[in-house]
C-alpha cells in the first residue's frame, strides 16, 4: 500500500455518552500507531453533540482512559458542542450553492411516507418532496443534502477493499435538525475536513456512514481522505465483545491490576499482526505498524492471553517501579502506614508470581495486616508435634546474628540436621506461622522481609495457638 506520507493526520473522535472500552481504545491505538509511524499528527475530538447522553464525567474518564494508555495527541481536544459556528458556516455554503435546502415536512408527514414507501415494496427513504422548491428558513424545518440521484459512490477502504453504493440508496439525508443542532454525518465531515484529517480509521460499523460522509466532501468541494474499516472485535464465543465477558471499560483493567503497555499490547493483536510475533515493545509497534497488515476477519479478545502477557511485563518490571504501582493498591485493601522498603522486599517476592498488580497486592496482605490461619492448613500443621520444633526455632532465630536470606537457610539447614527431619517438617509449620496459609513465597524470602521482629511476633503467636487448641 502506498502511503502519501506528506501530512498525514489521523484523529479519534469518542462520545462521552460513555466510558471509553476496548473497542475505542483499539482504535485509538491504530490511529495514533499509524500517525506516529508517519510522523503525522494524531487529534483528539469529543463529540459532545448529544446533549442529553454526554456528561462530563464520560469526558474526563476518556481522557484519563487515554493519558494512563500513553496515547498522547498533537492537538486537542476539540468539543463539538464548542464548534456550532464551524458547521453553521458549512451548511450556510452548501444551502448557499444548491447542494441543501430545507425541508418543512412534518414528522407526522415524513412517518405516512415511511409506512407508504414499505406498503409498495420500496425503500423507506425521505421522496424529494421538499428537493426543488426552493424554501427557506422555517420552524420545524430541517436542512437536507441533495444528493445525487443516480450513479454510484465508491471508495477504496485499505482494509476491506474497493466497496460501491448506488446513489439511489441513498437518502437526502438531513444535516441540521429542525432544532438546530447537526447530524453526526455532517458535523464529522466538516470536523475532518476543518481540520486536516488525511486518514479515517475506525471500526467497521461506521461502513455504511462512508459513502453518505464522501457525498457530503463532495458538496463541500473538499478533499476526500482515505478510509481504513478496522474488523469488530469478538469474545472467546465468537460473539460481540460486551460485558458478558467482563471488564470492557479501559479504567477497569487499570483498575484489575494491569499494566497498560500490556493491555495496548494485546489490543494492537486484535485484527493486526506481524508474523507470529505476540509480544511488542511500543517502539516496535510504532516502526512495524501498518494498514496492511489489518486483517479483514474479526480479532479475538482472550483474557487469559492478556493474563498472561501481564504477567511477562510484571515480571521485566522493575521493583522500585512495580512498588510504586503496588502501594495504591495496598491502600484500597486496608493497609495504610507502609514502609516502602517493605512494599518493595513483597514486591520481589511475588513479581514472578503475579498475573496483575491486584494479584500481587492481596497475596503481599499477610506482609502488612494481621494473619488469621486457613483452617485447612490451621488443622493440617498448627499441630502438638510441631509446637515443639517451632519453640526450638524460636530460640534459634532469637539468637541469630543477621537475619538475611543466605543466613535464614543456613540456620535452619543446621536445625533439621540436628534434628535429622526433612524440611516439609518444620518449613509448613513455619509458613502458616508467618503467613497463614500453606503457600506463599520461599519462606527465606519471606523472613527476610519480614525481619526478625514480625517472624519472632508471629511464631510466638502460633505457638500459643497450637497451645490453646490443645486445652480446649
Amino acid at each position: 500500500m502506498k502511503i502519501d506520507k506528506e501530512n498525514i493526520v489521523t484523529r479519534f473522535p469518542p462520545s462521552p455518552t460513555g466510558t471509553l472500552h476496548i473497542g475505542g481504545a483499539r482504535t485509538a491505538l491504530f490511529n495514533w500507531l499509524f500517525s506516529r509511524h508517519h510522523h503525522g499528527r494524531f487529534i483528539l475530538r469529543i463529540e459532545d453533540t448529544d446533549t442529553a447522553r454526554s456528561t462530563k464525567e464520560n469526558t474526563e474518564t476518556i481522557i484519563e482512559s487515554l493519558r494512563w494508555l500513553g496515547l498522547d495527541w498533537d492537538e486537542g481536544p476539540y468539543f463539538q458542542s464548542q464548534r456550532s459556528h464551524v458547521y453553521n458556516a458549512a451548511c450556510e455554503k452548501l444551502l448557499s450553492g444548491g447542494k441543501a435546502y430545507y425541508c418543512h415536512c412534518s414528522p407526522k408527514e415524513l412517518e405516512e411516507k415511511r409506512k407508504d414507501a414499505i406498503k409498495r415494496g420500496l425503500k423507506p427513504k425521505y421522496d424529494g418532496t421538499c428537493r426543488d422548491k426552493n424554501l427557506g428558513k422555517a420552524p420545524g424545518a430541517v436542512v437536507r443534502l441533495k444528493s445525487p440521484l443516480i450513479g454510484s459512490t465508491t471508495f477504496k477502504d485499505l482494509v476491506k477493499g474497493t466497496i460501491s453504493i448506488e446513489n439511489e440508496e441513498l437518502d437526502d439525508l438531513i444535516l441540521q435538525r429542525s432544532d438546530g443542532t447537526f447530524t453526526y454525518n455532517f458535523a464529522v465531515v466538516v470536523d475532518d475536513s476543518e481540520m486536516g484529517v488525511t486518514y479515517v480509521i475506525r471500526g467497521d460499523d461506521h461502513i455504511n456512514n462512508t459513502p453518505r460522509q464522501i457525498l457530503i466532501y463532495k458538496a463541500l468541494g473538499e478533499p476526500i481522505p482515505h478510509y481504513a474499516h478496522l474488523p469488530m472485535i469478538l469474545g472467546p464465543d465468537k460473539t460481540p465483545l460486551s460485558k458478558r465477558h467482563g471488564a470492557t471499560s479501559v479504567l477497569a483493567f487499570r483498575e484489575m491490576g494491569f499494566l497498560p503497555h500490556a493491555l495496548l499490547n494485546s489490543l494492537a493483536r486484535l485484527g493486526w499482526a506481524h508474523g507470529d510475533q505476540e509480544k511488542f515493545s511500543i517502539q516496535e509497534l510504532i516502526d512495524l505498524f501498518s494498514l496492511d497488515r489489518v486483517g479483514k476477519s474479526a480479532g479475538i479478545f482472550n483474557m487469559e492471553k492478556l493474563l498472561d502477557l501481564n504477567a511477562k511485563y510484571i515480571r521485566e518490571e522493575t521493583e522500585e517501579t512495580l512498588t510504586d504501582l503496588v502501594i495504591p493498591f495496598l491502600h484500597k485493601l486496608g493497609c495504610e502506614e507502609l514502609k516502602r522498603e517493605m512494599v518493595t522486599g513483597a514486591v520481589r517476592t511475588l513479581k514472578a508470581r503475579s498475573k496483575t498488580l491486584l494479584e500481587m497486592a492481596q497475596k503481599s496482605l499477610f506482609y502488612f495486616q494481621k494473619i488469621t490461619y486457613e483452617p485447612e492448613a490451621d488443622e493440617k500443621f498448627l499441630v502438638p508435634e510441631s509446637s515443639e520444633l517451632l519453640e526450638e526455632l524460636l530460640s534459634v532465630l532469637r539468637a541469630a546474628e543477621v537475619f538475611t536470606r543466605d543466613e535464614l537457610e543456613r540456620i535452619l539447614a543446621a536445625f533439621i540436621e540436628t534434628h535429622g527431619i526433612k524440611l516439609g517438617v518444620v518449613a509448613q509449620p513455619l509458613r502458616v506461622a508467618l503467613t497463614g496459609t500453606a503457600v506463599s513465597p520461599g519462606i527465606f524470602e519471606v523472613m527476610e522481609v519480614m525481619g526478625r521482629d514480625m517472624v519472632l511476633t508471629r511464631l510466638t503467636k502460633a505457638i500459643a495457638h497450637i497451645k490453646a487448641k490443645g486445652n480446649r
